[in-house]
């Protein structure tokens, strides 16, 4: 789903600084190493280009993806016993109701105050793209990191120093989101699980968090099931963010 997008001062930010790495990299520094109209040049500026293409794509479809709205008719079924809500800063499985927008949200939803509604699967609100990071999109803001740290780096290589500041804030941002991923949390649910964890240290329990279900299986969750796909900008397999597999899912089933 789309979503109409105003003008942001960010966003120019970052088009603008794409814009110029492009094309210094290009007609500075790739022309002043092997000339653009050698075999090396030539390569060596497609290569980027495609990448800087890539890079651009992804950011685009960030901003004009919606993050993913919880449906006006979505309700809980409290009748499912199966159906588990699992609250990370909570310690029981109440019903989660949001005052602000007036109805029920679905596992792992949360309200973004500045997009003043519910997002599924919220990661957090990023001003760099004037949007919510969520289920629908997470993938594409997650590519874009990567494509974004490819052309950095690559550039660094050709430009020399002019690049350390930026790859190394991406590059901090890509690890973060890996690690995210492999966890299979949220940037709210990783703030939510340390005071889960701290609860749960001083009754004497250990604390698990309920949607990590191996680090493969994490993967394909959020890049998909197809490894040749992880690097595409697209999220047809996400479903539609209103229940998640959880770790328990497994022992209900054993215990059924």
């Amino acid at each position: 789903m789309k979503r109409r997008v105003s003008f942001s001062l960010p966003i120019t930010v970052v088009v603008l600084a794409i814009i110029y790495i492009y094309f210094s990299t290009i007609f500075v520094f790739i022309d002043g190493w092997f000339g653009l109209m050698s075999s090396p040049g030539i390569l060596n500026a497609v290569v980027f280009t495609a990448v800087a293409f890539m890079s651009l794509f992804s950011y685009a479809v960030a901003i004009l993806m919606d993050a993913g709205r919880v449906p006006s008719t979505f309700m809980p079924d409290i009748e499912d016993s199966s159906n588990q809500v699992h609250e990370i800063k909570r310690k029981g499985g109440d019903l989660r109701y949001c005052q602000k927008c007036s109805h029920f949200k679905p596992p792992r939803a949360h309200h973004c105050r500045v997009c003043k509604r519910c997002v599924l699967r919220m990661d957090h609100h990023c001003i760099w793209i004037s949007n919510c990071v969520g289920h629908a999109n997470y993938k594409v803001f997650f590519v874009f990191v990567v494509y974004a740290v490819i052309a950095c780096i690559y550039s660094l290589v050709i430009s020399g120093l002019l690049l350390v500041p930026l790859s190394v804030a991406l590059g901090v941002l890509l690890g973060w989101h890996v690690y995210l991923i492999l966890q299979n949390k949220t940037t709210i649910e990783f703030h939510e699980g340390v005071r889960a964890m701290w609860l749960a240290e001083k009754e004497g329990h250990v604390y698990k968090h309920p949607y990590d279900v191996g680090a493969y299986e994490n993967l394909t969750t959020v890049l998909g099931p197809s490894i040749s796909c992880w690097v595409c900008p697209t999220s047809g397999h996400i479903g539609s963010g209103l229940h998640f597999r959880t770790a328990y899912d497994g022992m209900s089933s054993a215990s059924v």
